[in-house]
C-alpha cells in the first residue's frame, strides 16, 4: 500500500485537495482528513499496483495547488526582495507585468511552469509518506523560483523600457508643445521596409540626416525612422498626415501619433494610400 499525508492549515487547499482526492478517478484510492496539534493533515492511502500512475495524479494535483494558491505571493516576494528600491505604484506596476507575463509569455507559460513542480513533487513524494506543503514550497523549489525569478527580471526590463518610452515621449511633447507651429502640412507614408516624407503638393521631403539638428538620439547609429522622426520635429508641421499602407511598422506609428498628438491624422483609405498599395503590390510581384 501506498500512503501519503499532506500538511496544510490553509482551509481553502484542504477543500480544494479533498475536493480533486473525491474526484480522483482511481481504484483503490481512499482519503481522510485528520486535525492534529500542528496541521491538518490529509491522509491518501492507494492499495493498488499502479502506484506510478498513483504519485502522477498527486504531483500533478499538487502542483496546481501552488499555482492557484501560492504563486502571486511567490512573486510579489521575489519582485520586493530583489527590487525593493522602487516605490510601491511602480512595485504594483511592475507585479501586473508579471502577471502578464505569466499568461502570455511563452517561456513562463502554465506548462513550463507546472512542469517544474510537477518534477519537484514527484521525486519527493514517491520516497517520502509526509509533506508539509509550505516547507516543502518554501524550501525545496528551487528550479521553480528560479523560473519566477527570471519572470521577475524579465518584467522589471520589460517596466524601465516602457517608462523610459513614455518619458521619451514626454520630452518630445514638451519641445513640440514649446515651440512655434509652422503652416506646412506633411504626409508621412509607412511601406513594409520604408517610410518616407511627402509635402502638401506630394513632394518628397529629403530626410535630415545632420546629427547636430537632430532634438532627439535613440543611439550612436541613428535607424531610418530616426531620421523621419527628427525631420519632422525640425519642420513642425501644422497637420501630419499618416498613410499606414502596412502594419509591419506599427511600433514607430504609435509613436508618431503620441509625439505629435493633436496635430496628426491617420489614413488607410486615401488617393494617396490606394497609389501606394498598388506600387507595393506590384513590387511584391
Amino acid at each position: 500500500m501506498s500512503s501519503l499525508c499532506i500538511k496544510t492549515n490553509n482551509d481553502d487547499i484542504l477543500n480544494y485537495l479533498q475536493n480533486e482526492f473525491s474526484d480522483f478517478n482511481m481504484l483503490n484510492v481512499f482519503f481522510s482528513c485528520n486535525e492534529f496539534k500542528s496541521y491538518k493533515n490529509i491522509i491518501i492511502h492507494y492499495k493498488g499496483i499502479d502506484t506510478e500512475l498513483f504519485y502522477n495524479k498527486i504531483a500533478t494535483i499538487l502542483s496546481y495547488v501552488v499555482i492557484d494558491y501560492f504563486e502571486p505571493d511567490i512573486v510579489k516576494n521575489i519582485l520586493f526582495s530583489n527590487y525593493f528600491y522602487f516605490d510601491t505604484t511602480e512595485l504594483s506596476k511592475i507585479f501586473n507585468i508579471c502577471t502578464e507575463n505569466l499568461c502570455e509569455d511563452e517561456d513562463f507559460s502554465l506548462q513550463n511552469r507546472q512542469l517544474f513542480l510537477f518534477d519537484a513533487f514527484y521525486d519527493y513524494i514517491s520516497t517520502h509518506h509526509s509533506i508539509v506543503l509550505s516547507g516543502f514550497i518554501n524550501f525545496r523549489l528551487s528550479d521553480y523560483r528560479n523560473l519566477i525569478g527570471d519572470l521577475v527580471d524579465f518584467s522589471v526590463n520589460e517596466f524601465i523600457i516602457e517608462r523610459e518610452y513614455l518619458e521619451f515621449v514626454a520630452l518630445l511633447k514638451l519641445y513640440i508643445n514649446s515651440q512655434p507651429k509652422s503652416n506646412s502640412i506633411v504626409h508621412v507614408v509607412c511601406l513594409d521596409s520604408d517610410t518616407f516624407l511627402l509635402d502638401e503638393n506630394l513632394n518628397t521631403i529629403p530626410l535630415d540626416k545632420n546629427s547636430l539638428n537632430a532634438k532627439y538620439l535613440s543611439d550612436v547609429s541613428f535607424s531610418h525612422n530616426d531620421y523621419v522622426l527628427n525631420t519632422l520635429l525640425n519642420i513642425l508641421p501644422n497637420k501630419i498626415y499618416l498613410h499606414i499602407i502596412s502594419l509591419s511598422n506599427l511600433e514607430f506609428t504609435n509613436t508618431l501619433q503620441l509625439v505629435f498628438e493633436g496635430r496628426i491624422e491617420v489614413c488607410t483609405d486615401c488617393n494617396i494610400c490606394n497609389l501606394y498599395k498598388k506600387l507595393s503590390i506590384k513590387q511584391k510581384k
